[in-house]
């Protein structure tokens, strides 16, 4: 154990340091930001420490809460930097997605056209949320269809959508997350996982369904998917 706990410090204290290089490519004035936060925290709880009579205790405490206020405000600055190298970048909004947390199951790209433009899929107890990136324009009619697909065997299962952008009507990158959490729930955690299985069903009809190959022949019906009775 200790041989397995030696071996993951150094990989840890490599990611931060690669994590504090990364943010401090888009912010220049990390470190003497972190520094002030760091001095300011642990002068004040210090000065406290004298005036009550306990600069020991209080010094120890003033460094506890010193290294968290750090730890916070790297934290949020090293995520600021993040979105901002990842905003514009073709699956920026899978990767936030893939960290939104549990009670969510996400699905990428779900559907998808020769401009890359996608949309993504996540499941939860506020229903069902499609996130699209791309070109706007194009976006509403790949968001139209896919809603239309998933009609079939929802129901009247909440659907929301989302485009990221910066533009007015959209998400910025950084606020996808938040967005979507803090949707009102209405569904239970069974129910979630019904939904989930039904739209999964679904994508594994399509994919699996054969098809001709050419031209399809002219009165050729598809076939309808799951009613998810």
């Amino acid at each position: 154990m200790a041989r397995k706990e030696k071996s993951e410090n150094p990989g840890r204290l490599k990611q931060i340091a690669l994590t504090y290089k990364m943010a401090r490519r888009s912010d220049r004035w990390l470190g003497f930001i972190l520094a002030g936060v760091g001095l300011v925290t642990f002068g004040v709880v210090l000065g406290i420490g004298f005036l009550v009579g306990h600069p020991i205790y209080l010094g120890i405490l003033g460094f506890l809460l010193a290294f968290l206020a750090v730890a916070i405000i790297f934290g949020r600055r090293a995520e600021r930097a993040a979105f901002g190298q990842m905003e514009g970048q073709p699956g920026a909004a899978a990767a936030v997605l893939d960290n939104i947390g549990r009670g969510w199951s996400v699905t990428p790209a779900v559907a998808m056209n020769r401009q890359q433009d996608v949309v993504h899929r996540a499941v939860g107890k506020p229903g069902v949320v499609l996130v699209a990136e791309g070109n706007p324009n194009r976006l509403r009619g790949l968001l139209a269809s896919e809603k239309r697909k998933m009609a079939r065997v929802l129901g009247d299962i909440p659907v929301h959508d989302l485009i990221v952008g910066n533009d007015e009507g959209q998400v910025p990158l950084s606020k996808l997350r938040s967005t979507i959490v803090k949707k009102r729930r209405v569904l239970p955690g069974s129910q979630v996982t019904q939904v989930n299985d039904r739209l999964r069903a679904m994508g594994d009809l399509m994919k699996n369904m054969p098809l001709p190959k050419g031209p399809m022949p002219k009165g050729m019906r598809m076939p309808k998917g799951p009613t998810g009775r």
